[in-house]
């Protein structure tokens, strides 16, 4: 049984314990967090070692893999210090911050050959799921342009000041726009090969984007189109919507999948939830991921996956601030 570690005991790190408490192949051997009232609440509910220094953790035997959930500015720090204590790692996304800072980390995981794998969630989502083995097996013949959304609020009363700053990884396309960024170029299974984009701060005071779009080139000829908005009243939008040569594609995670072809619509039942989609989906995250380490075999997110989507996510910043369109180097290789 592999014993996990959680660096970030916070709301997310607490989502990661519950889908830990589903599987039989993991235990939860410590957590961490600065806060040390916090974090004796946390490991009162979920079990494991209480480390409000993270490095202690990493000291622990009996920890084998960790779990970075810490905002986006520290990961590097704490990514690397993992890496060097050999430990295998599930980092959130996004990598980090700055280019400069996502390489150290990537780096580091070479050079200590543990596992590594960013956690976009939407690949273990059942809808994506399903939606990714239809289009793999060619059902719907090849991707010509895609629109990936997500639309939510932003709660700025109560988001932690790093999540309100781009200096620290914050804002809503750091945050919550490479979510629509990774699922439709998993999906459209291609690098992307230019991007043009625009972002703004038009709903709360704060200094990051809350509201942009990118428009995406992708070198096998398809188009996308991602919109990320953190609004200040609406109703969410997480919806993926794919035109094809043999159909259209819808993709929500609670509806499902549903395929549009001679002018109607057809749900695929087994797409929809059978609960909680998102518990699901770290449940199967953390499934994949310890299979990948038992079979000693790549990730099911590869890190030149996960590097491609951050030069994708930089590059649309520099062509909001420059005003034209950003050429993408690439890696990565579907």
């Amino acid at each position: 049984m592999w014993g996990i570690g959680i660096i970030g005991a916070g709301s997310y790190g607490a989502q990661h314990a519950q889908a830990l408490a589903d599987l039989d192949t993991v235990h939860l051997v410590a957590a961490s967090r600065t806060n040390e009232t916090a974090l004796r609440e946390f490991t009162k509910s979920y079990g494991g070692r209480a480390y409000t220094d993270y490095g202690d953790l990493l000291q622990d035997n009996d920890v084998d893999v960790v779990v970075i959930a810490t905002p986006h500015h520290l990961h590097t720090d704490i990514a690397i210090a993992a890496a060097q204590a050999g430990k295998h790692i599930l980092l959130e996304k996004p990598i980090a911050p700055t280019p400069a800072d996502c390489h150290k980390i990537i780096t580091a995981i070479e050079a200590a050959g543990v596992k590594f794998m960013v956690g976009h969630v939407n690949h273990f989502v059942p809808a994506y799921q399903v939606a990714k083995s239809m289009l793999d097996a060619g059902e719907m013949g090849d991707v010509i342009l895609g629109l990936a959304t997500m639309q939510k609020y932003w709660m700025v009363d109560t988001r932690r000041d790093w999540h309100l700053d781009r200096a620290t990884g914050g804002g809503v396309w750091m945050s919550v726009g490479i979510h629509p960024l990774d699922r439709l170029t998993w999906l459209i299974d291609s690098p992307v090969a230019s991007v043009s984009a625009q972002f703004s701060t038009r709903f709360h005071d704060q200094a990051a984007d809350d509201v942009g779009m990118a428009f995406l080139r992708y070198a096998n000829g398809a188009s996308g189109t991602i919109v990320s908005t953190g609004y200040h009243t609406g109703v969410p939008k997480h919806l993926t919507e794919l035109t094809c040569t043999r159909g259209m594609m819808n993709i929500d995670y609670e509806a499902g999948v549903s395929i549009g072809r001679d002018e109607s619509w057809q749900t695929i039942p087994e797409s929809q939830p059978n609960g909680d989609w998102m518990h699901a989906a770290l449940v199967e995250e953390w499934s994949q991921f310890i299979q990948t380490i038992e079979a000693d075999r790549t990730t099911p997110v590869t890190a030149d996956f996960a590097m491609h989507i951050m030069d994708v996510v930089f590059a649309a910043e520099q062509s909001s601030e420059e005003q034209h369109e950003i050429q993408v180097s690439s890696q990565w290789r579907p």
